[in-house]
């Protein structure tokens, strides 16, 4: 069958939640970074590293790219392979971790361009072995020159990210960075979308692909609020043995001891 191009349309609904997602992700991440400037121990830094990564990589950018997935109507029957959705997470999530580590140990330029590459890297692997996990009756063409515009974009977002999430300061600052930093993240996104031209090759487009370790595109949402609402519990378990740790490591004042009349 000749390949019959397949029009993408968008749910503005969906895409306004991915953007909300994103912005979310973010302004938890940036708030775990403040605090892993300021910790005292070990523990604790490991501690808020894991909230900023699992907040900013796993819910800022891959659950982000996951709804933004679901914003785009096919007119076809689309199912994910979970190998690379599970890669797509590991991979947000790890470089998220390994940015974050390398730029708070000794914060300067250099380190965070550095790392801004690094995770520009993840962010572009993230989303096209999320794509690469889409299953349909057709084949992705893509567009060469749109796939290098998502290629500067993710690298300039990182960049971007990793500068705000070591120099913003208080609560609005903070809101407004993460609002700078998810608008990145879209357009890097939809972007990347934007390159990518849907072939149907077969007469039933509307059938999804079954199988062992695929997803269907319904399926989907349930998998992406399990794990973001999974990343969002270990967070708030970060923050309350943070918190129980700093109550009990208060120093209890003491009486002061006046001389005997």
């Amino acid at each position: 069958m000749t390949p019959v191009p397949m029009p993408a349309e968008y749910s503005a609904a969906w895409v306004a939640l991915s953007f909300l997602i994103s912005a979310v992700g973010a302004f938890v991440g940036l708030t775990a970074v403040a605090q892993l400037n300021a910790a005292r121990t070990a523990q604790a830094r490991a501690l808020n590293l894991a909230a900023a990564a699992l907040a900013l990589g796993g819910i800022g950018i891959w659950a982000m790219h996951f709804i933004g997935m679901l914003a785009v109507r096919l007119n076809m029957g689309v199912s994910y392979s979970l190998p690379e959705t599970l890669g797509s997470l590991v991979a947000a999530v790890g470089a998220s971790a390994a940015a974050l580590h390398w730029v708070a140990s000794r914060p300067s330029t250099g380190r965070v361009l550095g790392a801004g590459l690094l995770l520009g890297a993840a962010v572009l692997v993230m989303h096209y072995l999320g794509m690469a996990g889409m299953r349909f009756a057709g084949f992705i063409a893509w567009s060469s020159p749109v796939v290098l515009a998502s290629v500067a974009i993710a690298f300039a977002a990182a960049i971007a990210g990793l500068w705000l999430a070591f120099v913003v300061r208080g609560t609005r600052a903070r809101a407004a960075a993460s609002g700078v930093i998810a608008v990145a993240v879209c357009a890097m996104h939809y972007t990347g979308m934007a390159a990518a031209d849907f072939l149907c090759t077969s007469p039933t487009p509307w059938a999804f692909p079954t199988g062992s370790g695929l997803l269907t595109s319904l399926e989907l949402p349930a998998v992406v609020t399990a794990a973001s609402l999974g990343m969002a519990v270990l967070i708030g378990v970060d923050q309350m043995l943070q918190r129980v740790g700093n109550a009990g490591g208060a120093r209890v004042p003491q009486p002061v001891r006046g001389r005997a009349r």
